[in-house]
């Protein structure tokens, strides 16, 4: 869905808002029945998807089949510490079980050590290994940017759209920090609109602050807090009308 020029509680409706949200399934300790009432709810909601731990792919990708809510998954998730070859395999194997989008986390650690061109080549292996298998396949990359410089944010938006992927993406929720306004509005101003989409995750609990970050330059939203956000619009478009 496609959303407006100027972007405002008035020109959004609350199945745009929906639109925009990948809800995330990804606490460890989430049970199987979480797992499919999550996915219920994004089915009721009809977000743009869900993204959820990678042994549940295929229980997702079947409570949601041929619903509009597409299946997504995490890579090297939380930390980006695993080698190149395993988050490659880790992509195979999560598009075979029926994911469509893959949330890649950079290796930070070789980031901050300034081992760029080794980053970058992680990324464009993952994301070529993904777009063979499926070249639909939407690849974003995790960059966990409470815990890099700007120089370093920069150098990541520069290195993910040089490796071919398709979002730049703020934080896995599982660190010191979450999305904040400063830092998507610098990863848009980083990357070519036409290339590359920025994706806002971690600490978005409110419409408010959702619209926010889709201000700065954010088009898609990972939350866990969808129903109270589009309940919220719901309400809101609701009292307006009734004005």
């Amino acid at each position: 869905m496609q959303l407006p020029a100027n972007i405002s509680l008035e020109t959004l409706t609350p199945e745009a808002v929906a639109k925009t949200i990948d809800h995330a399934l990804l606490k460890p300790d989430m049970t199987t029945d979480e797992v499919v009432a999550g996915c219920q709810l994004c089915l009721r909601y009809q977000t743009a998807s869900v993204c959820v731990k990678p042994c549940d792919v295929k229980l997702a990708a079947k409570v949601l089949q041929n619903s509009g809510v597409l299946v997504g998954t995490v890579i090297g998730f939380p930390h980006g510490n695993a080698p190149t070859t395993v988050k490659v395999f880790e992509a195979e194997q999560a598009i075979a079980d029926g994911a469509v989008e893959l949330d890649m986390v950079l290796n930070i650690g070789h980031l901050k050590s300034g081992r760029l061109d080794e980053v970058r080549e992680e990324i464009r292996s993952v994301t070529q290994a993904a777009k063979s298998k499926l070249p639909t396949c939407c690849v974003k990359v995790i960059f966990e940017c409470s815990l890099l410089t700007d120089d370093e944010k920069i150098l990541a938006c520069r290195a993910t759209e040089e490796a071919g992927a398709d979002y730049v993406k703020t934080s896995t929720g599982f660190s010191t920090g979450g999305a904040t306004v400063a830092d998507l509005r610098l990863m848009r101003a980083h990357t070519s609109p036409e290339a590359v989409h920025v994706k806002a995750s971690g600490g978005i609990r409110t419409l408010d602050y959702l619209i926010e970050c889709l201000q700065a330059g954010a088009d898609r939203i990972g939350a866990s807090a969808t129903a109270e956000i589009v309940d919220e619009m719901r309400a809101r478009k609701a009292a307006t009308e009734s004005h």
